[in-house]
Parts: structure tokens; C-alpha cells; sequence
């Protein structure tokens, strides 16, 4: 029993390029695809895209995680292991970055089985715009707490494993992860692209933005308004040159601080009364980011943007946050969150 892309009992999640409903392009980590579904047979086909890294699709069956390695290009065929014919809920995600695009191509049931509705998608909402720490990005490398990157090759990588999307499950919401390893504010700053760098400002209102995978493509803001945006980026920006480190009041600095603000601006003119929190991590930065961070938010003097700090804001880890350290963030930022009088959460 074949399953098509467009059908209505399945339940995406992320930003998506439909532009052909029946190859659906999911780009930004944390996007999905929800199901349920009697009988003992799943048959996922996907066509990958890829940039750079080896690069893998995640499942959840039955609360049970696994991985399946994806080809640099072309379509995959993956069986899915299910146990009884009883129903099931599985959900496909995107483990990583732009590394690469996705296309889900629908998936295979067996012989008499029946695709079942999924539950209401949460009301809360809340969107992310950040780095290769909300991205999840070698986030499954467990014997490295607290210690610099092991040698990878995008395997560790798992959005699932996210403060990100570890936050939106706390809080029962929704997520849009528009986040990017390596990624700045500005352009030429940063690690993404590496020599053309591309910062967030060109890439926060597109669905396609890495260049090695075909064209740009604006994303239409309607389609998803949260209630809650986290903003956390300012840790890349130090590359190449972390001048707001070396002289927190000159020209370069100041530059930053003004295309912050305007970059807090335009999300403002998208969701004129969501909660805008600004944030970075725990991963090792000069405390000078922060500090442009909060004078920021205080010259905007708008109530509904604030700015949160960690615990160990900046200190907890010279490599990427590990599952453990997601959480300890997730759990302060969802605390965070709920006490913000959100409007639209109960």
C-alpha cells in the first residue's frame, strides 16, 4: 500500500518547499514527517542532496530512535523494522543542516494495513534561529561532555538531541529550527560557505540557502506564526576576526550591535506579538557578545524582547553541546519560556 507525499493523514513539521507536492524538500534540522499506521511493514523513500558530510535520515518508531545512512545523491529505499501488527506512530526527521536537502517521497505499508489519523499538532508555537548548536550538531558524541570535537563526519549530528527541539518537547509546542552550523548574523563573518560565508541575514526568511544546492527560495511567513522565537547567534560572529573581544566600542563593533537590531526589527514586523528571546549558549564565547547582546535589547526598550543567560552561559564546553548539556540548557530555557505570560498558551 503505497502512501503519497500529499496525503492529509500525514503531519509535517519545519519549513518545507512544496513547490512539488509530491517530492516535499525538507532542508532545516528538526523537519518532519508524522504517521500512523497498522500492520508490520514501513517502507520509507527518500531522495537525498547532498553538500558536504556523510549525511542520514532519522526515525522514531514507537518511541525507539534509529538512523539510516543516505546516499551523496539519489533515492534510498529504506525498510523499516516493525514489530506486531498492532498500530504504530513513526516520524522521519532531518538529523542535520544544509549539509544536504531531502526530498520524502512517500512511504510503503503492508498487504491490508491502513494509515490511521495523527493527533492535533500542539498550539504553542515557537521558531529558532541559531548555529550548529541548535542544530544539534555532534550533539550524539555522549564521551566527549565538556571536551573539544572528536573527529566526525556528520555522523554524530542528531536535531532530535537539540536544546532546540529538546525545549519546544518540554514546552509541548511546535518547532521551526532555522539554524545552520557555522552560521553569523552578517554576511563574510562566520564558518558557513567557507570561502563566501553567509550569515543569517540572508538566509532567515529563505527555505533554500546553501547555493551549492540550487536556488534561494523565499519562505512565506504565513504559513507558521510562533508565539516564541529564540534568536542565538553571536557565537560564530568571532570568526575571522573576534573584535568584540578586542575593542567592544569600535567601528566593527558597533556595526554588529546596529545589524542586530535591525535583524530583531524585521523578526519584529513578522510576528508583531510573539515573545522574542535573545540568547547564546553554552558553548565557550568572549562574554563581550553577550554584553552587545543585552545593550541591545535594552536600547529597543520593547517588553517583549528579552534576553536570557545560561547558567553557564558561555562556559560549559570548548566542543559542541552533547546530549546532556542540550538538556541542562533546554531545561532552563523551557523554564524561561513558561514564565514569560506568553500570549496564546494557556
Amino acid at each position: 500500500m503505497k502512501i503519497k507525499p500529499d496525503n492529509e493523514k500525514l503531519s509535517y513539521s519545519g519549513r518545507i518547499d512544496w513547490s512539488n507536492p509530491q517530492e516535499p524538500v525538507f532542508v532545516y534540522p528538526c523537519t518532519s514527517v508524522g504517521m500512523r499506521f497498522t500492520g508490520d511493514e514501513l517502507k520509507v523513500r527518500v531522495r537525498n542532496n547532498g553538500a558536504y558530510w556523510d549525511n542520514y535520515l532519522g526515525c522514531i518508531l514507537d518511541g525507539r530512535q534509529s538512523v539510516f545512512g543516505l546516499p551523496k545523491e539519489g533515492i534510498a529505499s529504506i525498510k523499516i523494522k516493525v514489530q506486531g501488527k498492532k498500530e504504530h506512530e513513526a516520524v522521519f526527521f532531518k538529523r542535520q543542516d544544509a549539509c544536504h536537502e531531502m526530498s520524502f517521497l512517500g512511504v510503503e505499508l503492508g498487504e491490508g494495513a491502513k494509515l490511521l489519523d495523527m493527533p492535533e499538532m500542539p498550539e504553542r508555537k515557537i521558531e529558532v534561529y541559531g548555529d550548529s548548536v541548535s542544530a544539534g550538531e555532534v550533539s550524539e558524541a555522549v564521551g566527549y561532555v565538556g571536551k573539544e570535537d572528536p573527529e566526525h563526519n556528520g555522523e554524530y549530528s542528531n536535531s532530535w538531541y537539540s536544546y532546540a527541539w529538546m525545549t519546544a518537547r518540554k514546552l509541548n509546542a511546535q518547532i521551526h529550527d532555522i539554524a545552520q552550523g557555522g552560521m553569523a548574523l552578517m554576511d563574510e563573518t562566520g564558518w558557513f560557505h567557507d570561502p563566501d560565508y553567509i550569515g543569517m541575514e540572508s538566509a532567515w526568511d529563505k527555505i533554500h540557502y546553501n547555493p551549492d544546492l540550487g536556488k534561494s527560495m523565499d519562505w512565506d511567513f504565513s504559513q507558521y506564526i510562533p508565539q516564541v522565537v529564540v534568536v542565538a547567534i553571536g557565537q560564530n560572529d568571532s570568526h575571522p576576526e573576534d573584535y568584540m573581544k578586542e575593542n567592544p566600542e569600535g567601528e566593527k563593533a558597533v556595526k554588529w550591535r546596529n545589524h542586530y537590531k535591525l535583524f530583531l526589527g524585521k523578526l519584529r514586523e513578522k510576528y508583531p506579538s510573539a515573545q522574542i528571546v535573545c540568547c547564546t549558549t553554552l558553548l565557550e564565547h568572549d562574554e563581550a557578545w553577550d554584553l552587545s547582546i543585552g545593550q541591545v535589547v535594552q536600547e529597543l526598550g520593547d517588553e517583549r524582547i528579552t534576553q536570557y543567560l545560561f547558567k553557564r552561559n558561555g562556559k560549559g564546553t570548548p566542543g559542541h553541546l552533547r546530549i546532556t548539556e542540550a538538556e541542562e540548557m533546554a531545561e532552563e530555557l523551557a523554564g524561561y519560556i513558561e514564565n514569560l505570560n506568553v500570549d496564546g498558551w494557556e
